[in-house]
């Protein structure tokens, strides 16, 4: 076959969870929800639904959600028409920078692995870290329309004008990010006694063993399950989670 890649996408069955029939009475009419959802909201929640190759049941509920996330990043950017006066020619804070980076290493990730509804999520949840921002960064925000773009164009190229753009989005290049400012600076460590988690503690990155030992014994929680009594073991078990076990 002239494929170099073939992708069997899963069907979308009827609300009923069964396949769509006239005969049997579940068959969603697109258009109809164009008219009262919009093209992005339809495009946005087919991808989102769940993984590309499983079938999945349509959910008018779904959309509705999906819809509900487009208003958010609406509000967001505009306001009586206008852009929103919280969207700010300044210097992005380091979170900022930080949650917009974790988000197009993400997005594009998950776009190359055809990992729609992973990718989506991730927009949801950078859009719910900046609205409790007091101001935006608009180099920041621009860069999230980019990325929102493959999922929501209409919505996208109409925000891109409002930014001020004089050209469309699509000859825009694709968000880059740096690597090193992922780099957490702090890990969480679970604390197991007697074989069962009690407590956990934020410590730096690299800490070394003894002070670790040091920051666990003070943990508050840990004191009280101990009860003072001597520590015969403590063991610090590296991997993923940094987990110790004493």
């Amino acid at each position: 076959e002239p494929f170099l890649r073939l992708v069997n996408q899963g069907m979308i069955l009827g609300e009923d969870n069964q396949q769509m029939s006239k005969s049997r009475g579940n068959v969603i009419n697109p258009d109809d929800l164009i008219q009262e959802f919009g093209a992005d909201s339809i495009r946005l929640y087919e991808m989102f639904m769940g993984p590309l190759e499983m079938s999945k049941p349509w959910s008018t509920k779904g959309l509705e959600g999906v819809n509900r996330f487009l208003a958010r990043v609406w509000r967001l950017f505009i306001q009586d028409g206008q852009l929103h006066p919280q969207i700010k020619v300044q210097e992005a804070g380091k979170e900022e920078i930080k949650s917009l980076y974790k988000t197009i290493k993400k997005v594009t990730d998950d776009l190359e692995g055809l990992k729609f509804n992973t990718a989506i999520s991730a927009l949801m949840i950078f859009i719910n870290e900046e609205m409790v921002r007091t101001t935006h960064s608009r180099e920041v925000l621009s860069q999230f329309i980019l990325l929102l773009a493959p999922f929501a164009p209409h919505m996208a190229e109409e925000l891109w004008q409002h930014l001020g753009a004089k050209k469309t989005l699509a000859y825009e290049s694709w968000p880059s990010y740096d690597e090193q400012l992922l780099v957490e600076a702090e890990v969480e460590i679970g604390i197991q006694i007697l074989g069962k988690l009690r407590s956990r503690v934020l410590v730096p990155k690299g800490m070394a063993e003894n002070e670790l030992k040091e920051r666990v014994l003070g943990d508050e929680t840990v004191r009280k399950w101990i009860g003072g009594r001597p520590i015969k073991k403590f063991i610090v078990v590296l991997h993923a989670k940094g987990l110790i076990r004493g």
